[in-house]
């Protein structure tokens, strides 16, 4: 009982954090120069592409326990992680081109960010690609564990390097050109407010997709015990 009084607590607790910050977002923080009505985008597009580096991160440290446990268990959070991964990566790209189109014209113009964020869609839809091509659980899980961990390799490349080797008209959020902090106070802390909730809810998300494959694997043993 008081398990599940402290999982729904937590669970209460972040859904008030979720709110604040959407409330924050509209009439707390201020908004950006050069930047209008379309700064309450950063507060939902920097979370998400922060979740996104977090989520394959995850894929590939579970891929990584498979290749040393031998656990078909690891290679199915790996998948999980993974699969939450490609939505917030989805949600950024869609936040981001709305962003674009009220600040450039249109929704995609292969802006480096645009460009970056949409071969790392690329890369992990080959990864699910792979898994779909074969049947054999062993080989699956092993080939897409060594697969996991190459493509996690290109994450940084592509979300933080890439993008500021290149000339981009996308704004830094944080910095400006001289280095100094552009947020006030106000808008850093709805920032670091979504940026914690935003985090919270993936590791949410995994713990029940986790619990989810470990009373999948229960029934398919008792179903098998059956038979």
């Amino acid at each position: 009982m008081n398990s599940k009084l402290i999982n729904y607590s937590w669970q209460f607790g972040l859904f008030i954090l979720l709110s604040l910050v959407i409330i924050g977002t509209y009439f707390y923080a201020p908004l950006a120069k050069g930047l209008g009505e379309y700064t309450r985008v950063m507060y939902f597009h920097v979370p998400a592409a922060w979740v996104t580096v977090v989520a394959f991160f995850m894929g590939a440290f579970y891929s990584f326990m498979y290749l040393r446990k031998r656990d078909l268990l690891f290679d199915f959070y790996a998948e999980a992680a993974s699969q939450l991964g490609i939505i917030f990566c989805i949600l950024a790209t869609i936040t981001g081109a709305l962003w674009a189109k009220e600040s450039w014209g249109a929704y995609w113009n292969w802006d480096p960010r645009q460009t970056s964020i949409f071969i790392l869609l690329l890369i992990y839809g080959a990864y699910f690609s792979l898994r779909s091509a074969i049947e054999q659980n062993e080989t699956k899980a092993r080939l897409s564990a060594v697969y996991s961990l190459l493509a996690f390799i290109t994450v940084p490349f592509f979300i933080f390097i890439i993008p500021r080797i290149y000339e981009s008209l996308h704004p830094d959020p944080l910095v400006n050109t001289e280095g100094k902090l552009k947020m006030n106070a106000k808008m850093l802390t709805v920032f670091l407010s979504s940026l914690g909730g935003f985090t919270i809810v993936f590791f949410w998300l995994m713990h029940l997709k986790k619990t989810f494959i470990q009373l999948s694997i229960k029934l398919q043993k008792l179903t098998d015990q059956e038979n």
